[in-house]
Parts: C-alpha cells; structure tokens; sequence
C-alpha cells in the first residue's frame, strides 16, 4: 500500500529554497522530497500518492517549462506550482496553458504557498482516484469475450436486443445471454449504469455488416 501522506516535490537548484520549503511543508505534515534539477526528479521513481510538484523555471540543464512539457501526458495526477525570481507575462502564459496549477513570483508568501499546494493536493486525490476507477474498468473490460464487447457497444449505442442480434447476425435470446454476461463481468446493476461505463472507456460502436 502506498503512503498516504501527501508528498510536496520541491525542484529549485537554491538549496536555501529547498531548504526553507522543506521546512514549511514538512510543518504542514506533509512529505517534502526535494532535487536540485529537474533530472533529478525525473530519476525518482513515481509515486502513486496525492502529491504536486513545486518548480523552479530558471533551472540549469532541463528547466522548468521543460520538464513541464515533458511529464505533461503521463503525470497528469501531478500539479505543478512554479515559482520564479523573474517571471513576466509569456512565461506565466505559456505555464498556464501547459495546465500550471498556479506561478508564483519570488518573494511569495508562505500562505500564498500553501494555500495553492492544499489545492493541488486534491486535485491530485481526485485525479489519481479517476485513474484508478478508469483502470478496474480496463480490468472488467478485458474480461468480456469479442462477442460481448460487440453487443456491449450496440447495446450502449441505443439498439434493443432484437436490433443488436440483426446487426450481429444472431438470435434476440443470444443477444439477451450475452448482455447478462457483460452486465455480470462489467459489475453494473442497471443499463445507464453500463451505459455510463462504457463512456468513460470511450468505447464506439460496431458497425453492423
């Protein structure tokens, strides 16, 4: 089981920076875990546990909008607060649109701080419970036979079961059979409920022959 302390990362290449936030975060009760460069943070092994990042842009090597770009499309359950000494408008604008949490300019107060890291810590929960739901979805799905996810996707298009049978070149009674099974292996108690599920899977429907 993961930690379920919230982890702060903190990347800033001043170590009294890390030093300073380590401090106010380890106060709140939260896990600081801080790095000198962005490498470094990239090295880390992912952490499965509401976090967010808190993140230097004027980074040596890899700097911040950088590794912004880079951990985009797989950490989505990871906030990032930037903070910077010399921040202007296309910076904030560019790490805002990459999906920045918040851009704090130096110096920031600490409730300034905090207040954004409580708000990206539950982003972080929410997102990474979305995750986990998608993924005993997955699961379910990966049970049902090729016969099923074709009747489960005409089923979820609107077509009855006599319909769903035409297209599929079976009975209405197999077509029945084989709903009760996706509704079994799915765990779904009602139709929407299927219906439901099977949108968030973003599964489309067959065409008939």
């Amino acid at each position: 089981m993961p930690d379920s302390t919230p982890i702060v990362f903190v990347v800033d290449d001043d170590i009294s920076v890390r030093e300073s936030l380590e401090s106010l975060i380890r106060c709140e009760g939260w896990q600081p875990e801080t790095f000198a460069s962005a490498q470094a943070f990239l090295d880390h092994p992912r952490a499965f546990t509401p976090s967010c990042l808190i993140l230097d842009v004027g980074l040596p090597g890899l700097n911040g909008l950088e590794l912004q770009k880079r951990i985009a499309a797989d950490r989505k359950d990871l906030p990032i607060i930037f903070i910077t000494g010399h921040g202007d408008v296309p910076m904030t604008v560019k790490a805002m649109k990459g999906g920045a949490a918040e851009f704090l300019t130096k110096p920031f107060a600490d409730e300034a701080l905090l207040s954004a890291v409580r708000h990206s810590i539950e982003r972080s929960h929410l997102a990474l419970r979305r995750e986990a739901e998608i993924k005993t979805l997955r699961d379910r799905y990966a049970l049902l036979t090729p016969r099923e996810r074709d009747v489960l996707s005409l089923i979820v298009a609107g077509m009855s079961n006599k319909l769903a049978g035409a297209a599929m070149g079976v009975s209405e009674i197999t077509v029945k059979a084989h709903r009760g099974k996706v509704m079994q292996k799915m765990q779904a108690d009602s139709l929407p409920g299927l219906v439901k599920m099977a949108v968030r899977l973003r599964l489309t429907p067959v065409r008939s022959a």
